[in-house]
């Protein structure tokens, strides 16, 4: 399939700016490949179409406040710096985008904070935008932790045209994030709500936690035609020996098995064995799923309303059959569902 075969004309009042009042009172619409049916429900109703031993499978990724702004030094202009990913721990190096990026060089140091709390310093170009930098701080890591946590902004999608807030340090987080080092949160874990979670597991729907820290890899724009050119930029996961014998184990029965996210989903088909069963694994993975593409763990998938022409659009169709995808997604316009990480979500079961 082509890159564009992936696009619709989405109206930009539909793009949600805040999240629901309630987690789990965001919109849900019903996917049934087998029949092809389409329904409207409420996200706190997905408990109506699992069952005891069924498993949801979630990514327990959490965000850290990846934006920051500063300045360059002797000019003083103003810099936007997107953290990625902490590549040396002692030494304080980072992958970073930053923007104006013909502004930043190698050599330059950039100060943040009203009082220069934080320095750091531009040491390579990694790509058009990309740079590596070494913030020079002498403290502990807690305190540079400290120090990242105040400075830091919610790094909240461009799209969201408005400044994060208190509300936000919340609700742009799954209420069972664990382990940071995501730039962006796996949206489709926003809905549910700790309630919901109580009442899933009353029911006898049993949850497993798996990690993949969300980085640029999964927003990165495609700038390819042809999909099987695409190359991923690599995200760590993690998934251990409990969540496998969870899965494999309700697999194994007969079960369903719900994947909570595009996240979640690739790292589930980055750790699949000959049986076809989930094994325990860590590292980086580059999976980029795209049709045609035989899914090995996961029946169901939960997942909000994505961007055209992104590996989260193409894997939704990968997963639920591009025909009903796009019917769904022009549904959800029609029937003015939510768009984005905000926005409402959808099952496919």
């Amino acid at each position: 399939m082509k890159l564009s075969q992936f696009t619709f004309d989405l109206p930009l009042n539909l793009i949600a700016q805040h999240p629901s009042k309630k987690r789990d009172e965001s919109r849900l619409m019903v996917i049934e490949r087998k029949t092809g049916n389409i329904e409207n429900r409420n996200f706190k109703d997905i408990m109506d179409y699992f069952d005891d031993k069924d498993v949801f499978v979630v990514n327990n990724t959490k965000v850290f406040p990846a934006r920051m702004y500063g300045r360059k030094e002797k000019t003083g202009a103003k810099i936007e710096v997107f953290l990625l990913r902490e590549l040396n721990k002692p030494n304080r190096l980072w992958d970073v985008i930053v923007d104006p990026a013909r502004k930043i060089r190698v050599g330059n140091k950039l100060y943040f904070g009203d009082n220069d709390e934080l320095v750091a310093e531009v040491i390579d170009n990694t790509t058009s935008r990309g740079r590596t930098i070494r913030f020079l701080f002498e403290g502990s890591d807690d305190e540079f932790r400290n120090i990242l946590e105040t400075l830091g902004e919610t790094p909240l999608p461009k799209y969201i045209k408005r400044k994060p807030d208190e509300e936000d340090k919340e609700r742009y987080q799954t209420v069972y994030a664990k382990f940071e080092g995501a730039v962006a949160a796996p949206t489709a874990g926003l809905h549910f709500s700790r309630e919901l979670i109580k009442r899933l597991e009353i029911k006898g729907i049993r949850f497993a936690e798996v990690t993949l820290h969300t980085g640029l890899g999964t927003f990165r724009p495609i700038e390819v035609e042809d999909l099987s050119k695409h190359k991923m930029d690599a995200e760590y996961y993690r998934i251990d020996d409990f969540a496998c014998k969870i899965v494999n184990k309700a697999k194994e029965e007969g079960h369903r098995i719900c994947s909570v996210g595009t996240t979640t989903m690739r790292a589930l088909e980055s750790s699949v064995t000959a049986q076809k069963l989930l094994k325990p694994s860590e590292g980086w993975t580059n999976t980029f799923i795209h049709p045609p593409y035989d899914f090995n763990i996961a029946d169901s998938l939960v997942t909000n309303f994505h961007l055209p022409k992104t590996s989260l659009l193409i894997m939704v169709c990968a997963f639920a059959g591009y025909e009903l995808t796009m019917e769904a997604y022009k549904k959800a316009i029609k029937d003015k569902y939510r768009f984005f990480s905000y926005g409402d979500a959808m099952v496919v079961l």
